[in-house]
C-alpha cells in the first residue's frame, strides 16, 4: 500500500505527537521587561552626570539639556567628553587667553563626521560644567577658547533646586 507525501508527512506527525510545546507565558514576560527597559531608557530627560569632584551651582531653570559636548573643570583638571587635556595650574599661570590643548581637541570634535543629519546643528553647542569654586579667570579662558573653537552656543550645567 502506497502512500502519497501527504498522507506520509501526517503520518509522521501523528506518530511524534504535538513536538513543538512552547511556553508562551514566559516569552510574554520576557517582552514585557524587554518594552518596560526600552520605554524607560529612552525617557525625554537628559541629565549630566556630575563627577564628585565639582559641586555645580543652583539653579531654578526648567529648560532640560541639550546633548552637547561637555566640559568638566574641577579643582585640578579640564576634561573634555571624559579626556583630560590641560591642568588647571597650568592654565591659570599662563598669560595668553587661549588654551591650546582645549582648542586642538575641540576643533578634534568638531571634525567628526555627523551620522544623524538631526546632531548636525547650526551652531556648535557646548556645556561648562564647573566647579562652583573655579576662578572666573579660568571661565574666561575656557569660553574664550571655545570660541575660538567655533562654539558659538555656550551653556553652563547647574544642579535643579527643589520647589520648596
Amino acid at each position: 500500500m502506497s502512500l502519497t507525501p501527504r498522507q506520509r508527512r501526517a503520518e509522521r506527525r501523528a506518530r511524534h505527537g504535538n513536538a513543538v510545546d512552547m511556553n508562551l507565558v514566559s516569552l510574554i514576560d520576557v517582552f514585557t521587561i524587554l518594552i518596560f527597559f526600552l520605554l524607560s531608557s529612552a525617557g525625554g530627560v537628559e541629565t549630566l552626570v556630575s563627577p564628585k569632584s565639582v559641586k555645580l551651582p543652583m539653579s531654578e531653570a526648567q529648560t532640560a539639556p541639550h546633548e552637547t559636548v561637555v566640559i568638566v573643570v574641577n579643582a585640578t583638571d579640564i576634561v573634555v567628553d571624559g579626556r583630560k587635556v590641560a591642568a588647571v595650574a597650568d592654565v591659570i599661570d599662563a598669560r595668553e587667553d587661549l588654551i591650546a590643548p582645549l582648542k586642538a581637541e575641540l576643533e578634534a570634535l568638531a571634525s567628526r563626521e555627523v551620522i544623524r543629519q538631526e546632531n548636525n546643528a547650526p551652531a556648535r553647542r557646548l556645556t561648562i560644567m564647573g566647579d562652583k569654586d573655579i576662578p572666573y579667570r579660568l571661565l574666561r579662558k575656557i569660553m574664550a577658547t571655545s570660541a575660538s573653537a567655533n562654539y558659538a552656543d555656550v551653556s553652563f550645567a547647574v544642579r535643579q533646586r527643589s520647589a520648596s
